[in-house]
């Protein structure tokens, strides 16, 4: 597997949550972070879990919903760094809870922007100098969800982020850059709420393992963190 001393990755929405656990695991595997969140002062948490890791860690502000502001964070980053190796696009929002037939086209328009536009954004905005480099982790954060029309918005948002995933991943192929959606599982965080199965905490084995393929691991698949912290338990 591959080893991530010294490597750099960008985590958005990484100042609580899934996005906050991601970023403990790459740490405590040496690798140096920019965190994210839509300000920098509520990423405050999050930087004094790093404290005891000996890793460089940036702090980005941006809203997701903002194209403006995506491209800021990405000026941000690469006027401080050359290359960025990892990227986790964590970070989404829920669709409000509803019939199907009450929705309107700005809720979809929202959620498409925050959950899907701005994670393609980001893709082109540095996965160019990842194929470059002959090496990159691209790991789009996904969802079971299915059956729930009430969600509808989401559901689709994490659908068309999929197959944005697949298409991305082919373009990619050879190149050393990975491409995979996660689904991390029913977590209890703000989005999954306090009934959902698992702990915040046991996103990371599989998290981290979608960083740790090496260059001719899966590409362009769909993988479930749950299942592969079982599967790691197993052994």
């Amino acid at each position: 597997m591959e080893k991530l001393t010294g490597k750099l990755a960008l985590v958005t929405g990484s100042s609580r949550g899934i996005g906050q656990q991601i970023a403990l695991a790459l740490a405590k595997e040496g690798c140096h972070l920019i965190i994210h969140g839509r300000k920098k002062d509520h990423t405050s948490k999050t930087l004094e879990l790093l404290k005891p890791f000996n890793i460089d860690v940036d702090v980005i502000e941006g809203e997701l919903s903002s194209k403006e502001d995506i491209q800021k964070m990405v000026d941000q980053v690469k006027a401080k760094h050359n290359r960025i190796d990892i990227l986790y696009n964590n970070a989404a929002i829920q669709s409000p809870n509803k019939s199907i037939w009450d929705f309107k086209i700005e809720d979809f328009d929202r959620l498409l922007q925050i959950n899907l536009y701005s994670v393609i954004q980001l893709c082109q905005a540095f996965a160019p100098a990842m194929r470059d480099n002959g090496y990159g982790r691209i790991i789009n954060m996904t969802s079971g969800i299915k059956d729930q029309p009430n969600l509808s918005p989401y559901a689709v948002s994490k659908a068309a982020l999929d197959k944005f995933t697949q298409d991305l991943a082919f373009e990619l192929k050879d190149t050393g850059v990975l491409v995979n959606s996660l689904d991390p599982g029913w977590l209890k965080t703000d989005l999954g709420g306090p009934d959902a199965w698992d702990e915040v905490e046991t996103v990371q084995p599989g998290a981290l393992q979608l960083a740790l393929f090496d260059n001719d691991g899966p590409t362009g698949q769909w993988l479930s963190a749950q299942e592969i912290r079982k599967s790691i338990n197993e052994k």
